[in-house]
């Protein structure tokens, strides 16, 4: 163990490290948290295993990527307001950049044969994915049979009665508020993304490290605060309205997605039913082949999961053609970047708000039940979200058609790989996407 204090970094050193953080943090959240203990814990010793993890537990109870938010969190604690918007902006934008680009392609080119066969190969991955989440969730989280009626009842209100997904989610909250006070031990939480360790030396920001004077809280600067993102939030909101109206595709955009980024408890496949409802069902930005293929496109590209919807938004404002026909790529551009940074608003608000009194409390946060009740919820939408999924890849011209035998086999060899061998969800998608481009081939062959 490391005797002496790390000396702390300056704004330009964390700058680089955040930099590099968002070009490799693939692996979805649980993998990102653990790279960040890794290296700030671990190797830098930027920050004390029990500081991590107390800054940890309040993303966790927050709507959001909890993985941006943490880094927005350290960021903030080390380098006061723009620490945490430099740190929570670079997890971001390196993912938002690659998106941006394999949307282009996908939108320009995405009907030549291999590109096509590529695709074909990853669509039942995606399936098996969800499937894979449903089940990992599922498994951490549906300790009882308490738990277990709410995941059905949730998935019951959003595959039969269709429900909306912020009324499931308000009222598994609620049963779960009820719940933690009549049979406190069904709704007790446990565990987490946990990072425990041994103890790595003494850290810039240690155990008994006072509470810098930026991170005092205070109710005139928490007040200060919500009207700075309020205002920003209705300028952008305000300006968007008086160009294009309400009805304009950037302004329901705007309206969709801050809804959305309040409702992402349990991580990205939770909120996804509902993106799905919004941008396929009701204002038809994407259809469901295209929401199936941006969410493979998401899992292949670093950052947290949820940048799903820049690509919504990049094909929506293609395919709405919101700048005229002949401005294409501008409108996606726009529509991306438009959606990604209402949908990551909110984040910063919330650790900016709320950091300040978890700092100088340390006390313990008591929204546990509530949150066990949605994340029960959450595995029941994930699983109304893989029917849907698996549904569309095996009869794609509906059950009066045929079933897709080919899909079918990728899709049970991506769900094997991914519960049974652990592989990881890149190399899973690369290989179903090379099977889907070498049965096309085949199949163009044999015609």
């Amino acid at each position: 163990m490391h005797t002496s204090t790390p000396q702390a970094p300056t704004f330009w050193q964390a700058f680089a490290y955040w930099l590099k953080l968002g070009f490799i943090s693939f692996g979805g959240p649980a993998g990102q948290i653990a790279v960040m203990h890794e290296d700030l814990v671990v190797r830098k010793r930027w920050i004390s295993e029990g500081r991590y993890l107390h800054a940890l537990n309040y993303c966790m109870v927050l709507p959001g990527p909890e993985a941006q938010q943490l880094a927005t969190y350290i960021g903030w604690l080390m380098h006061r307001t723009w620490g945490g918007v430099m740190a929570g902006g670079l997890f971001v934008l390196p993912s938002l950049f690659i998106l941006m680009t394999l949307s282009w392609i996908y939108m320009a080119y995405g009907q030549l044969p291999a590109v096509a066969g590529v695709l074909y190969g990853i669509k039942p991955a995606v399936a098996a994915i969800v499937v894979s989440a449903a089940h990992r969730i599922g498994s951490r989280a549906l300790k009882n049979r308490f738990l277990w009626g709410i995941a059905a009842a949730a998935f019951v209100a959003i595959f039969a009665l269709n429900l909306p997904f912020p009324l499931i989610v308000a009222v598994a909250a609620a049963v779960g508020y009820v719940g933690g006070r009549v049979a406190p031990d069904k709704f007790a939480v446990g565990g987490g993304h946990g990072a425990a360790g041994k103890r790595a030396g003494p850290a810039v920001v240690d155990d008994d490290t006072p509470t810098p004077a930026h991170a005092l809280f205070s109710w005139p600067r928490f007040a200060r605060i919500l009207i700075t993102f309020l205002g920003i939030w209705l300028a952008a909101f305000g300006t968007l309205m008086a160009l294009y109206g309400w009805d304009g595709a950037l302004t329901q955009m705007v309206w969709f997605f801050t809804k959305a980024a309040l409702l992402t408890f349990g991580g990205a496949y939770a909120v996804l039913p509902y993106v799905y409802q919004g941008g396929v069902e009701h204002f038809q930005w994407v259809t469901a082949p295209q929401m199936m293929d941006g969410l493979a496109l998401g899992e292949t590209t670093p950052g947290p999961l949820i940048m799903v919807v820049s690509f919504v938004g990049f094909v929506g404002g293609w395919t709405k053609a919101i700048f005229g026909a002949d401005s294409l790529l501008l409108a996606g551009v726009v529509a991306s970047a438009v959606v990604t940074f209402f949908t990551f608003l909110p984040s910063f608000c919330f650790i900016f708000l709320g950091a300040p009194f978890i700092e100088s409390t340390h006390g313990n946060l008591k929204f546990t039940a509530p949150l066990t009740g949605i994340t029960a919820a959450v595995v029941g939408v994930i699983v109304n979200l893989a029917v849907f999924f698996a549904y569309h890849v095996l009869w794609p011209a509906g059950f009066g058609g045929h079933f897709d035998w080919t899909s079918a086999l990728i899709g049970v060899g991506a769900a094997w790989a991914l519960l049974r061998l652990k592989t990881g969800v890149i190399t899973v998608v690369a290989v179903s996407g090379l099977a889907g481009l070498a049965w096309t081939l085949v199949r163009t062959q044999l015609l």
